[in-house]
């Protein structure tokens, strides 16, 4: 059984509900998911998981959370070559450039991207759940 980590940071809970549909998505397809807020999670981890789905938000000028989610994927960068990923968030404004922007830096630490990241504006819909649970079942 494939074990997947499902890391993520969430001031408002949009985000943490978009974690908990990529679980599920995971759980589905017969894998095993495990819920790590980014307080609990770094580069020292990345090695006991088959795969990981990172989830954080667009803040400010759509830039990753900079205080806590940012400081833990940075340190997780290292450990992300060859690693298969996946990538979700919610915003607020914007485009979702603070996505594109993350998947380069995935790219240039050699990391894989398994699908397309899911982003959705503010709470997750109906769409953007049956979304997330697809980009879990993806990392399997």
């Amino acid at each position: 059984m494939s074990k997947v980590a499902v890391v993520y940071w969430s001031s408002t809970g949009n985000t943490e509900a978009m974690a908990n549909a990529v679980a599920d998505g995971i759980r589905e397809k017969g894998g095993e998911a495990v819920l790590h807020t980014c307080e609990d999670f770094d580069g020292s981890k990345v090695a006991e998981y088959d795969a990981i789905a990172f989830g954080c938000p667009a803040m400010g000028d759509e830039v990753l959370e900079d205080t806590e989610f940012e400081p833990m994927f940075d340190g997780c960068k290292d450990a992300l070559k060859g690693k298969n990923i996946a990538l979700f968030g919610s915003y607020g404004w914007g485009d979702g450039e603070w996505m594109r922007n993350w998947e380069e830096s995935c790219k240039e630490a050699g990391a894989n991207l398994v699908c397309d990241s899911v982003i959705c504006q503010e709470e997750p819909d109906d769409e953007a759940a049956d979304a997330c649970k697809a980009l879990g079942a993806s990392l399997l």
